[in-house]
């Protein structure tokens, strides 16, 4: 099926137009026409190949909502139609432990990551800066027509990313959480924490955020210049989610922990963290990480936002302006997720 959208041919190259094909829509295909694309920092990680192992020419985009155009024949959750999203994963084994517990994104064969991956086939995925793409409706889902379509497509990374982690260790009316960074992670940590009931606490390193953290919902705001504001709150909190993909002090905030808590890193710098001993040892503290969630937690996410009337906050783009985005990801300008109108894609 012949596909367009903008790809990166090597680590220094920029964003251009590219042209390829997807699969043959199978039995249990769904076939979206992408309305719009969420861009992650990791987008921009993989595309430099900050990680490493990059495979080129890449589509990045993992955050993506749009219409269904086709189905296959034995499709039952989906009609021409329908609205529809897809996230990280495109595809796992489905057999092992981790899979069949609905935590597909820990399969042990290794999930299959919506683009640069290649699937079990051998073929490499290409993500949402296109007009299209070729899923199994095991892994797309359902969106509300409730909410605003354009500010949904973050939820399926940056929602579900930090949504995770805070059910996961049950945060919520008698949790005080910290949520450090204020960013496209950071917004949705904030708003979710807040909804769940928790006292939430932002730390963030911008004077210029503190009004913005309380609109959205924090109940103190902490920047972390201001060494005796952050020390105010030694030994106090349940439960921290750190967003910064930077590189910074984690000692800082694990001395933040009280007895038995836990710091929760979904922020993924690409240069490794030093941890003090004493950080963990002392009140028994955690230093943990999380990934995205499974296929049945990203669609209660997602339901659970349409009855709450949660989405990201948007700054929307086009692809001609996809290099500049990158540009202004990486110097926090941006408030606190951009978006591509694929609308915005030429033609030819």
């Amino acid at each position: 099926m012949k596909s367009r959208g903008y790809a990166v041919h090597d680590k220094k190259s920029p964003l251009a137009p590219f042209s390829f094909e997807r699969r043959e829509p199978g039995a249990n295909d769904v076939v979206i026409e992408i309305a719009y694309s969420g861009i992650c920092h990791s987008d921009i990680h993989q595309a430099r190949d900050e990680w490493g192992g990059s495979i080129y020419p890449m589509v990045p985009g993992h955050e993506i909502v749009g219409h269904v155009t086709a189905v296959g024949r034995d499709v039952k959750k989906f009609k021409v139609g329908d609205l529809a999203a897809v996230g990280v994963i495109v595809d796992s084994c489905r057999e092992c432990e981790n899979c069949k517990a609905d935590e597909q994104q820990y399969c042990l064969k290794g999930a299959v990551e919506t683009y640069n991956k290649s699937d079990y086939s051998g073929q490499v995925t290409y993500g949402g800066y296109s007009n299209n793409i070729v899923v199994h409706e095991y892994y797309v889902h359902t969106v509300s027509p409730k909410l605003n379509l354009a500010a949904v497509a973050p939820l399926l990374c940056a929602g579900i990313t930090t949504y995770s982690p805070l059910r996961h260790w049950k945060v919520g009316k008698n949790s005080k959480v910290g949520v450090i960074g204020l960013g496209g992670l950071g917004h949705m940590g904030l708003k979710f924490a807040h909804s769940f009931g928790a006292h939430v606490v932002q730390f963030t390193t911008s004077e210029n955020k503190i009004e913005d953290a309380k609109k959205l919902g924090a109940d103190e705001v902490v920047v972390t210049k201001d060494a005796a504001a952050v020390g105010k709150h030694t030994g106090s909190f349940d439960f921290i989610l750190d967003c910064v993909s930077a590189p910074h002090d984690v000692n800082q905030y694990l001395n933040l922990l009280r007895l038995n808590g836990t710091l929760c890193l979904v922020g993924l710098p690409e240069i490794p963290l030093s941890v003090a001993p004493f950080s963990v040892v002392a009140n028994r503290r955690s230093l943990a990480g999380s990934g995205i969630g499974g296929m049945n937690q990203t669609q209660e996410m997602l339901d659970y936002c349409a009855d709450h009337n949660i989405v990201s906050d948007i700054e929307l783009t086009s692809v001609d302006k996809l290099n500049e985005a990158y540009e202004r990801v990486l110097k926090s300008d941006v408030k606190y997720r951009f978006v591509i109108d694929m609308a915005t894609l030429p033609k030819s």
